[in-house]
């Protein structure tokens, strides 16, 4: 009998908030190519609604995901160009959720693997548990490379040095470690977990939309161009916003502010 799409993911809308959650639990949250779909449609829907603010990808259970659906990745008699397309195809959904002009954030209530790491990757935000472990066990188990952003992202963001180990030495990261290295930004108690994520992404877009989608375009350009690109790149999206009714409003409270402190003093 088919596993229906419903007892695999989950799509919510709160507060200006998108959550994907994973509900795969008697997979340990394996990714199948369904659930792989349906993130797929749902970042697409966050890119065009204005009235989304931040996407957030989580689970329920006992794993955030255990990685891709084995079952699903068939034998090895696809052609190369057939694998490369598919391949491509998860790229590009990767690629786009670092692109977005909005918060994505990732929040793994505990292990996640392969390519929850690789998602987790093209994300702006990462949050585990206590009980959160990160690796890429692909060249271990499978005898091939996490392709999917797992070197390529991964290194961007650990360095040669810790994708060696996690990449090469197929070693796991405990919650501590993934935060001391800084691939995690927080770990969150796993009691009132999802909780404290949607408060702090509520928190989050209670700043500019248009201030964050620049700060991300801006602090991306900063980690791949050399440094006269990104200061120009700095000076153009700060012309844009100091022209914004938002920034005028909020100089002018300031200025309120101030002048009330100092006719009391």
């Amino acid at each position: 009998m088919s596993e229906a799409i419903e007892d695999q993911i989950r799509v919510d809308q709160a507060d200006g908030i998108l959550t994907l959650t994973f509900t795969r639990d008697r997979k340990l949250n394996a990714v199948s190519d369904e659930m792989v779909d349906v993130v797929r449609e749902a970042v697409a829907r966050f890119g065009r609604e204005d009235a989304l603010r931040a996407l957030v990808i989580t689970g329920e259970g006992r794993y955030f995901t255990a990685g891709r659906d084995i079952s699903q990745m068939g034998n090895g008699s696809a052609s190369g160009v057939a694998l490369r397309y598919n391949y491509r195809r998860l790229h590009e959904l990767f690629d786009e959720l670092e692109k977005i002009e909005k918060p994505v954030v990732l929040a793994a209530q505990g292990p996640c693997l392969g390519i929850g790491v690789e998602m987790a990757s093209s994300c702006d935000f990462r949050f585990g548990s206590p009980t959160s472990v990160f690796g890429l066990p692909e060249l271990s188990n499978l005898a091939v490379l996490p392709g999917s952003g797992g070197i390529s992202r991964f290194t961007r963001i650990v360095g040669a040095h810790w994708a060696r180990w996690v990449v090469m030495g197929a070693e796991t990261l405990t919650a501590e470690e993934a935060l001391r290295i800084g691939f995690l930004h927080r770990i969150i108690a796993l009691e009132g977990f999802h909780a404290e994520v949607h408060d702090w992404v509520k928190k989050l877009i209670a700043n500019s939309g248009e201030a964050l989608g620049l700060a991300k375009i801006a602090i991306d350009a900063a980690a791949t161009s050399d440094l006269r690109v990104a200061r120009q790149i700095d000076r153009i999206a700060n012309t844009q916003l100091l022209r914004t009714q938002e920034h005028l409003d909020k100089v002018n409270t300031f200025a309120a502010r101030s002048n009330t402190a100092r006719s009391k003093s």
